[in-house]
């Protein structure tokens, strides 16, 4: 079997960088994309590269990033730009390859085994990639080569930012062996942790347990963990992924507590959700609700039809009776979000892996 060709391309601080790029003002300062430290607050959704010095990371409250960095500049997210810089970025990727799998806005695997510009060498074609989004663009990308998704993806997460890591065949099993179990790809805190507390630090670590033992403390996952930490992955790049589900959500600068403003707010995101569906020619049967209290707790509710819903007043509608069935009244919502699912021919995933995105293509 011909070894592949695999490239993982990740943007660095992308939606920091698009705003650094469009407004001068913010070159060289620390930008938090994202949150707000007035008011209820919110998280980091992108910190730049400045920002980062100071222990600033996403997903962190904005005002613990305010607290490490007094003068960071919070900005709010600008999705749309940030989707339009990602449609310009895949367009460079396909100049190369039509095996393009994006994970994201700011992420793709490229099987350039076969290039269609026959160039040959997937480190030319990484290193032709990063220069036409900086040309093209002004912003900056990370690469990974390898002969697999895994390592590809793990290699471009070193020398961040404009970086680009090659990990060839011979060296991938001392490579992952080294490797702190953080890093892999796959296994989130709970697991680290969990191994952590089994003396699991490195790839050599967990090369030590068999398959059987993998799969004992591990489950399903414990297969894939035998595999990878041998450097073995054969999952293809698998370009068109079957899109389940189409949706938008968005977090409040404020909390709210009036019927009015919870029903206005769905209104925006339904329309939003049946533009997306228009542009992408779906039609779902299932109508959900996200709902995010100020405590944190979050809830869905559902309603599907038995038909594919093909108007804006039908979601809208729907939005608003499922947000009814909660009792809104006296509560305090930090995020509202709609989604439509169960297109024709299509297999759902499960709920707990939607909205994954902001106002997002889910």
């Amino acid at each position: 079997m011909s070894v592949r060709k695999i490239i993982h391309i990740d943007m660095d601080a992308f939606y920091a960088s698009i705003e650094q790029r469009d407004h001068p003002e913010y070159r060289g300062k620390p930008i938090c994309v994202g949150g707000s430290p007035e008011g209820r607050g919110g998280v980091v959704a992108t910190a730049s590269y400045e920002a980062r010095k100071f222990g600033i990371h996403s997903a962190m409250s904005s005002k613990r990033a305010q607290q490490l960095c007094k003068h960071a500049i919070f900005v709010r997210p600008r999705f749309e730009a940030y989707k339009e810089a990602s449609r310009k970025i895949r367009d460079i990727f396909h100049r190369y390859t039509d095996l393009v799998e994006p994970l994201s806005l700011d992420e793709a695997y490229l099987d350039v085994t076969e290039d269609k510009q026959q160039i040959g060498s997937a480190i030319e074609i990484a290193k032709l990639i990063k220069q036409a989004i900086k040309d093209e663009l002004q912003l900056t990308a990370s690469a990974g080569v390898s002969v697999n998704k895994f390592v590809a993806k793990v290699a471009s997460d070193f020398n961040k930012p404009d970086g680009l890591t090659f990990i060839g065949p011979s060296k991938i099993e001392k490579f992952v062996e080294k490797l702190p179990v953080t890093k892999f790809h796959g296994i989130g805190k709970v697991t680290a942790e969990k191994m952590k507390k089994m003396g699991i630090n490195t790839g050599a670590d967990l090369k030590k347990l068999s398959e059987h033992e993998m799969v004992r403390h591990f489950g399903k996952s414990g297969r894939f963990f035998y595999k990878i930490v041998r450097g073995i992955d054969t999952r293809d790049v698998t370009p068109n992924r079957e899109t389940k589900s189409v949706g938008a959500e968005d977090t409040f600068p404020f909390d709210l507590n009036e019927i009015k403003d919870m029903l206005r707010e769905l209104d925006k995101l339904s329309t939003l959700v049946f533009d997306r569906l228009e542009n992408h020619k779906l039609r779902g049967r299932t109508i959900t609700v996200k709902i995010k209290y100020g405590d944190f707790r979050v809830i869905t509710r559902s309603k599907s039809f038995a038909e594919p819903v093909n108007d804006l007043d039908t979601i809208v509608q729907t939005a608003h009776q499922l947000l009814a069935q909660t009792e809104p009244e006296g509560s305090s919502i930090r995020l509202l979000g709609v989604s439509v699912s169960n297109f024709p021919g299509v297999v759902e995933r499960p709920r707990a892996q939607e909205y994954n995105e902001q106002l997002d293509l889910f």
